[in-house]
């Protein structure tokens, strides 16, 4: 638990630095802004070390991925098709928001490969027990269904998921590829 402070730091430096508007452009992940990604020594290419961290901002559509508390890289992503505010029960569509970990790799998932996100935790199973309803699980970072017709484009334009975190498919093979197991995700609204 001692990596919560620093990656909660980390986030909000990352969102104080890095908002330039309320419609949720982040300057750093503008594929064209050379000047402020130089500027900050950041570079949108391949992922080329170890993944040991993960923030996540809902309302801008972005998952930034870090080593050792340096920005790597920033992908652009899919949630569940409602996605404002904390899942809380099975079948909401919402995607959670809290520290969670990755806490398993599938390369055979219903998916293109799929990295399993800790929800629900103890706080989350309480709520949902108060409720009396289902948690629900099996929570992803995942990228487009198995045996789907649309294209990655098509995928790429809205939220559709079930309250997972959806990326073009060789992102995910990407972030598959270097993220550790025991990871903290950190989602934030």
């Amino acid at each position: 638990m001692h990596r919560l402070p620093t990656l909660l730091i980390t986030a909000l430096l990352l969102l104080a630095v890095t908002n330039c508007n309320y419609c949720g452009a982040v300057e750093m992940s503008h594929p064209g802004n050379d000047t402020a990604q130089a500027r900050r020594g950041f570079h949108n290419g391949p992922l080329t070390e170890q993944v040991d961290s993960i923030v996540v901002v809902k309302h801008f559509r972005h998952m930034y991925v870090f080593s050792n508390k340096k920005l790597l890289k920033v992908y652009n992503i899919c949630l569940g098709t409602a996605p404002i505010g904390h899942k809380h029960f099975q079948g909401d569509r919402k995607t959670p928001e809290g520290l969670y970990y990755i806490n398993d790799k599938n390369p055979n998932s219903m998916a293109h490969k799929s990295l399993g996100i800790s929800y629900p935790n103890d706080e989350d199973r309480k709520y949902a027990r108060k409720a009396g309803k289902a948690t629900g699980g099996d929570v992803k970072i995942h990228g487009t269904l198995n045996g789907e017709e649309a294209s990655e484009e098509e995928w790429a334009k809205s939220d559709w998921t079930w309250g997972c975190i959806a990326i073009r498919n060789k992102e995910i093979d990407e972030l598959y590829d270097h993220i550790v197991v025991g990871a903290p995700i950190l989602i934030m609204p």
